[in-house]
């Protein structure tokens, strides 16, 4: 995690550093709180990871559409190997176009030292490395650390921007007051516990296991649950939907020179505050979470798993109805859930325009917050199960398992 900091601040070769305002607005300030300022650093890291979440969510698409990738999906951990090397390659491909349009629209020629032609191909070269070094220290984090290393890279970059947004609401915006600070700092609490019980919230549906026969003796049925959490989707929804919201921003400022009507859209989708974004931005949310979950859980494979498991769910009957009743239940919950995701999506927007500063209103909700807490909590998820395995590989090596009943007790 260090070392992925340090690489935040270390600028391209070929760019003169004093010149750089270390300032993006528009779509960029997203992308730069996301990598933790290295964006707008034009760093080594700039790209950071990002071309390998386009990557992998163009892999997992594919996975659904396409029958080749849909075999080695199921071809087990052989499959997985190859589908992680595509994606790797894959990366390579996204990351030098990112390169490019990010070269392109970020680094004037008031700040390169050397001949453009060299400098954007050696550029091109050390963003696509560093990219590749995140991917290199996210699987090393994944292997060696706890829990998804690329996904900690991201809550890194997040957090990093944090102190400085309390700064600047407390101190630069000082004039309003201490007490309203504490009042934002509570209502932010709030928010974070609603989207913790949002992220943790499942509806289970009770799941019974027939008798068994074993030795003329009739063992009592087990009775479990299918958890279906209510946002089955995650923050993909929202990653998707911002996706598609960079492109009318984009698309409008090539053609803000000549018309009036373009510079406007440009201006309207470049502002996360405007009434227009924020509602475009929703109704993508929830067509996208509504279709995640279709891509993302399949209820008759589920129906299809349970009666070869030789269980079921009590008052359905096996196959067809049980697919059916799933569905419906995974319909009636993702309707609540596409709302909260939406609402947390644009609250942002909502606290900049009560008066937030832009850096720390950005903490109110979306993505950012959404991958913090998710992040964060699969952390914790996965400290609690070293902890318990180690707990064990301890009372195992102390001898202080022994197989007696005393023993038992004890441990």
């Amino acid at each position: 995690m260090l070392i992925f900091r340090l690489g935040s601040f270390i600028v391209l070769p070929g760019i003169d550093a004093t010149r750089l305002t270390g300032k993006v607005s528009g779509i960029f300030s997203l992308l730069d709180i996301f990598l933790g300022g290295a964006f707008s650093n034009v760093s080594i890291f700039a790209l950071g990871v990002m071309p390998y979440i386009s990557a992998s969510i163009a892999i997992q698409l594919l996975t659904v559409a396409v029958p080749y990738f849909q075999k080695l999906q199921k071809e087990g951990q052989s499959g997985r190997k190859t589908l992680n090397q595509l994606t790797k390659l894959l990366t390579i491909a996204v990351a030098i176009i990112q390169a490019m349009s990010y070269l392109a629209t970020t680094v004037s020629d008031g700040v390169i030292l050397i001949s453009k032609p060299l400098f954007f191909i050696t550029a091109l070269v050390t963003l696509s490395a560093g990219t590749m070094a995140c991917m290199w220290i996210g699987d090393k984090i994944t292997d060696k650390g706890i829990g998804n290393g690329v996904s900690m890279l991201i809550m890194i970059g997040i957090v990093s921007s944090l102190p400085g947004a309390f700064f600047e609401e407390l101190v630069l915006r000082g004039g309003r007051g201490i007490l309203v600070f504490i009042l934002e700092v509570i209502i932010l609490f709030f928010i974070v516990v609603a989207v913790v019980m949002f992220t943790q919230a499942i509806r289970r549906i009770p799941l019974q296991y027939a008798k068994q026969m074993i030795s003329s003796s009739a063992y009592n049925s087990q009775r479990q649950y299918i958890p279906l959490k209510l946002n089955t989707a995650g923050v993909m929804p929202i990653i998707f939907s911002q996706v598609l919201m960079f492109l009318p921003a984009l698309l409008s400022n090539l053609l803000a020179s000549k018309s009036e009507i373009a510079a406007g859209i440009s201006r309207i989708f470049s502002d996360f505050t405007t009434w227009q974004y924020n509602i475009v931005f929703a109704i993508l949310i929830v067509v996208f979470t509504y279709f995640y979950t279709a891509i993302t859980v399949n209820p008759i494979q589920i129906a299809d798993d349970m009666k070869r498991s030789n269980s079921f769910i009590p008052g359905i009957k096996p196959g067809q109805p049980t697919a059916t009743f799933i569905d419906a239940v995974l319909s009636r919950i993702t309707l609540p859930g596409s709302v909260f995701l939406a609402f947390i999506a644009i609250f942002p927007g909502l606290a900049h325009l009560a008066g937030l500063s832009r850096s720390f209103s950005r903490f109110y909700g979306g993505t950012s917050l959404l991958i913090m807490v998710g992040v964060v909590l699969d952390t914790l998820q996965q400290i609690e199960s070293y902890l318990l395995i180690h707990k064990y590989d301890y009372m195992i090596k102390s001898g202080r398992v022994k197989g007696s009943a005393q023993d038992m007790a004890l441990a």
